[in-house]
């Protein structure tokens, strides 16, 4: 009785992508608790995706577009107005299983805050979802087989990328601010952001270690009208580990870090003063952690006492073909809105935006933007805020030897420093690090054997081939090869011809007996 021994190996496959656009437009009245609306200073927003769901073909995606504004008053104070628009969108996916992995990003295209009243704000957003999904499956091999009798099996080693690991988790920070001596209290908390900086990820034993910085920003009105206006900038260092029982030091990870949310709340010091400010963030971290494994596949097998036929067939894997961080420097000089007196620069932030990625000639070419967006402090009472948004354009290179079309790749773009520093007159030097995790997988497919069946051997056959043969070996040979032809083995060959290995060239002479084995 013969049974083959096979291997599952996971792999994680790209299924697809799609994007859709849609608008999202609604009304909004100012809260009866806040006064008039005289000017638009600055608005921003993000979408918050709460649930992605795999529906056969289609998955549904719902959200909410998070916005937040600023507006001056007919009095010339400045207020905050903060509101949400959900929305449920389905996106068709031709193909989608339902056991698929699915991952919604996003892209806020343009928003757009009007005035229809002092008391009532339109706000409209287009905004691009972007659909990934991903198959994890099995690839079967036989690695070795079962056998009674004498079989002789003829393998090789291939180095493959299994998927270890494929989860999400989550990583809460939490930390309290102080206001500098020279600051004065906070009256009201008018702008607030927290962005993700230089977040570094590894793999551990039994867990998955996160270290980075939250760059966290505000700008509140001060208290007994002192300076009204006041930026707040600080940044807190994080490290800590994520538990994670089958992580293992040597895996090779490709882990995306995004903040799902984030708060920042004023509360009194010990003093009684409004000096401190709270942080709270929870980040999700989206992991992959691969195994490179060499992999000892069955190639070939034939016995001396029965007819062996295999059944072949193609299994494909994935090896790593590139695991690489990109950085590229950015540099530039702009020149912001002329019309306001600049008191000073108090924020720059920044979103990478890819627009393509090309595989070329033995390379991985990504183009697109730095999307920088500078706030700044203004002589000006009526406006005491701007904003300026700016796009700064990027070209960056992987090489890659072994890609092809085929290869499949994942890229998670990042900025790891960013700052703008005021030249003179309206002239703004912009500086910043953008970073490229890439992760390529070149699939390789190989004859395997699927499965065997068994017959007695053919008698007649065997007594026609001679007993013993003089053998002239030629080019390609192996000593596999030259075994299984005569009937014979490896080891009967070695052994005749007093060869120290089972290296052959062309050209040598073996003496070839034929084998006779009785089945047991």
């Amino acid at each position: 009785m013969m049974e083959l021994v096979k291997r599952h190996i996971h792999m994680n496959r790209r299924r697809g992508s799609v994007t859709s656009q849609m608008t999202l437009d609604d009304d909004f009245n100012v809260p009866d608790t806040m006064d008039d609306v005289e000017q638009l200073i600055l608005d921003s927003g993000e979408i918050q995706i709460e649930s992605a769901k795999n529906q056969g073909e289609k998955v549904a995606v719902k959200g909410k577009l998070n916005f937040r504004i600023l507006y001056r008053t007919p009095s010339g104070q400045v207020m905050t107005l903060a509101g949400g628009i959900p929305f449920e969108e389905n996106v068709n996916m031709p193909g989608l299983s339902e056991s698929d992995y699915v991952q919604a990003g996003w892209e806020l295209d343009d928003l757009n805050v009007g005035i229809i009243n002092s008391r009532k704000l339109n706000v409209k957003a287009l905004v691009t979802l972007k659909i990934q999904a991903e198959t994890i499956y099995d690839a079967e091999a036989a690695v070795d087989v079962k056998f009674d009798g004498n079989v002789e099996t003829l393998k090789r080693t291939s180095t493959v990328a299994a998927l270890g690991v494929r989860r999400k988790d989550t990583f809460r920070v939490k930390e309290v601010l102080t206001l500098s001596g020279n600051k004065p209290d906070i009256d009201t908390l008018l702008w607030q952001d927290i962005k993700l900086r230089g977040v570094n990820t590894k793999p551990l034993d039994g867990k998955v270690h996160i270290d980075g910085e939250l760059m966290v920003f505000a700008i509140y009105a001060g208290e007994d009208g002192q300076m009204p206006i006041q930026c707040m900038e600080e940044s807190i260092p994080f490290s800590g580990d994520v538990e994670l029982d089958e992580s293992v030091e040597e895996m090779i990870p490709f882990i995306t870090v995004r903040l799902v949310h984030k708060d920042m709340e004023v509360n009194p010091d010990s003093d009684g003063e409004m000096r401190e400010i709270s942080v709270d963030v929870v980040m999700e971290l989206d992991m992959r952690l691969y195994e490179e494994e060499e992999v000892e596949l069955l190639s070939d097998l034939y016995a001396l006492d029965r007819e062996i036929l295999p059944d072949t067939g193609e299994a494909c894997f994935d090896q790593i073909a590139a695991r690489n961080l990109l950085k590229n420097k950015i540099q530039e000089k702009v020149s912001l809105p002329v019309g306001q007196r600049i008191l000073q620069i108090c924020h720059s932030d920044g979103d990478v935006k890819i627009d393509e990625i090309q595989i070329g000639d033995g390379e991985l070419s990504i183009d697109g933007v730095l999307e920088v967006r500078l706030l700044y402090l203004t002589a000006d009472d009526a406006s005491p805020v701007g904003a300026s948004t700016e796009m700064l354009p990027f070209h960056m290179t992987a090489e890659v030897p072994s890609i092809s079309p085929n290869s499949a790749y994942q890229v998670e773009p990042g900025i790891e420093q960013i700052s703008a520093v005021m030249l003179g007159g309206d002239t703004v030097e912009i500086k910043g690090v953008i970073t490229a995790d890439i992760l390529v997988l070149r699939q390789v497919c190989e004859q395997v054997i699927l499965d065997v069946k068994e017959q007695p051997v053919n008698v007649e056959a065997l007594k026609q081939m001679p007993g013993i043969v003089g053998y002239l070996v030629q080019p390609g040979d192996s000593l596999w090869k030259i075994a299984r032809t005569f009937h014979t083995s490896v080891e009967d060959i070695m052994a005749a011809n007093n060869l120290p290995d089972s290296a052959i060239h062309p050209g040598d002479k073996l003496i070839l007996v034929k084998a006779v084995r009785e089945r047991e």
